[in-house]
């Protein structure tokens, strides 16, 4: 999976890369087609936006689904924290549809009793 970092009006903490790397990379285990994760930083200068000037946005790009998912914190890695949790529920979600539950067995074991 490719990670693209895009950034507007905004420098990034030093870690910030890794950190986006090792949780977008987590969500592999989800087994659910992504090819590319766009993530987007995006800076509000105005100063009465203080609570909620860093947005992130994350978007999914690929064969499998879009999931979109935003938020805007103080700074950019707890907007980043927030804007994972809800990107990963949305894979969640998909992998829970996307589970075949085989309901055979059931009716095996009734035949038997």
């Amino acid at each position: 999976m490719k990670i693209h970092i895009h950034t507007r009006n905004a420098d990034l903490a030093e870690d910030f890369r890794s950190i986006v790397e090792e949780k977008i990379n987590s969500m592999e285990r989800f087994n659910i087609v992504i090819d590319r994760v766009e993530v987007e930083v995006l800076h509000e200068a105005n100063p009465r936006q203080g609570k909620n000037s860093h947005l992130v946005i994350l978007t999914s790009h690929g064969s499998g689904p879009l999931i979109r998912a935003e938020a805007a914190e103080f700074n950019d890695v707890a907007a980043f924290d927030i804007a994972v949790k809800a990107f990963a529920l949305q894979i969640r979600k998909i992998h829970e549809r996307m589970k075949d539950f085989d309901r055979e067995t059931l009716r095996k074991h009734k035949n038997v009793i």
